[in-house]
Formats: C-alpha cells, structure tokens, sequence
C-alpha cells in the first residue's frame, strides 16, 4: 500500500554521519555491532523512518519530522532527535541505535532555513553563545511539537527523553529550563547551555537526568564552555552525568556506550 500524501518514505541516512568519530576505521566494528541482536529490529523494512512534512499530522505538530512506531501497545517511551545547526530531520537517526526496544523515535526539522538545504533552532553568530530567551520560538516550536506526540502516536508523557546534538542540545537545555517538565531526560551531546546564570536557574531542574558529553579538542563548543554548561545545570538541581571525551566536535564509540546506558538506565 502506497503511503499517504503526507508521509515520504524515502530512506534517510541511516550508516553513521561524519560527526560520530574521527577515525574512519572505527565505522566497521560499530556497523557491525549494530547488525547484531538486539539491534537488528533496527534493520527491518517497518523501521524505515517517515518523513511527514504536510497533511493533518504536519498541521498539528506544527514542525516537519520523521519518525519510527514501535511494536506493541502503547503508551510508548519516547526519544525526540534533536539535530544542530545546518542539519535536518535526516542527520540524527544513527542514535537510533541505542535507543531502547521498543521505544517511539521522533526527529523533528528545525524552524529556520539556513545554507542550501540545512535547518538551525537559532541563527547563532559563529563564536557567539547567545542568551536563553534568544531560543524563545524554537522552544515554542517544540513544546507544541512535543505535546502533539501523546495524540498523534500514543508517545508517553511521563517517558519522554531529548537527545540533542550541539545547538539542538542547546534548546532542550532551553526548554527544560523554561518549561522544566517538558522531558523526563535530556541527553546534550558535544552541546551547550544559552547564556543564564546559575543564580537565575537555581532548583529549576530539580533530579533531571542529564547525560553530557564533551570532546576535549571540540573547537566548536570548547571544554571551558561544556564545563561552564555543566556548573549551570548542577547549579539548576539536575541529575547530572558529565563526561569528557579524546575527540573534537564528534561522538565517540565509547561515548555512544554511555549514552547507551544512559538509556537503558531509564527503562
């Protein structure tokens, strides 16, 4: 049966991005991992993400997204993707990987055109990080995005968890301190928090799951700048997991492992 006019189901990228590893030669023993029970749920055609970009579902998210339906009755856990800066609803689904089964898993496309054919959350300045309320209508954005996904794929409130990569790590980060129950878990991954003061965001994020993780040569989001992240969100009450890794702007294996278990640690 052909998909609805709404739903694109052109594959996207599902080997590894560039942004996972410098060594090229790691790729192999990770996509081989990924073959194995129990991730080869992963590899069947149903698995395939939807793209969904009009129509009734578009309308009431208000954001273009892909997404993957688990096996089974719901209410399901919930992971959101969220990409950085000149990405797409495309770039984030290698996280799928370490998703839990069977989890819903939604990757929703930033609000502003930027480049040919990326999307940004904010029109950051390169070298710029720029103050919480800047992230205002992303976060607007968002919280509709999110509060539409109880309706329209029976995603569970109370188990629902963002994955952010650099600047889509910044506006979960946004989020979660306007709005403090807006997930149950944020993961932040080579990522930053707009500029607040610890003063400003004391408590606000009371035993919040975070997991963070840094790279010790990022030329993008430095280590002074992931470690003045990690004082705010300390400062803001969070449950927070920090870890710095032998890598630039990029996700390691090892640190793919611990986001992993992170994961797991939620179910």
């Amino acid at each position: 049966m052909a998909p609805p006019p709404e739903v694109d189901s052109r594959t996207p990228v599902l080997l590894p991005p560039h942004f996972l590893w410098s060594d090229k030669q790691i790729a192999s023993p990770l996509v081989e991992k990924f073959a194995k029970p129990p991730y080869t749920y992963l590899m069947q055609p149903n698995a395939t993400p939807q793209l969904v970009q009009s129509g009734p579902e578009f309308f009431e998210a208000g954001l273009a997204y892909r997404y993957t339906m688990p096996y089974g009755p719901g209410p399901y856990p919930t992971v959101v993707l969220l990409h950085g800066r000149l990405g797409n609803e495309d770039v984030m689904w290698v996280f799928r990987r370490v998703v839990p089964r069977p989890w819903l898993v939604v990757a929703p496309r930033a609000i502003l055109p930027e480049g040919t054919s990326g999307f940004s959350w904010h029109a950051q300045p390169h070298g710029q990080w720029p103050e919480a309320a800047a992230f205002d209508p992303a976060v607007d954005a968002l919280s509709r995005f999110l509060l539409a996904l109880p309706r329209l794929y029976n995603a569970d409130p109370d188990r629902l968890y963002l994955i952010g990569f650099s600047q889509g790590a910044a506006v979960a980060f946004a989020a979660a301190l306007r709005e403090p129950t807006i997930a149950r878990g944020i993961a932040g991954l080579v990522g930053f928090v707009p500029r607040v003061t610890p003063e400003a965001v004391a408590g606000r994020l009371s035993d919040l799951p975070v997991f963070m993780a840094a790279g010790e040569q990022d030329p993008t989001v430095p280590p002074d700048e992931s470690r003045r992240a990690a004082a705010v969100l300390r400062a803001a009450g969070a449950d927070l997991d920090y870890r710095e890794y032998p890598t630039e702007h990029k996700m390691t294996p090892a640190a793919l492992d611990d986001l992993q278990a992170w994961l797991q640690a939620r179910t």
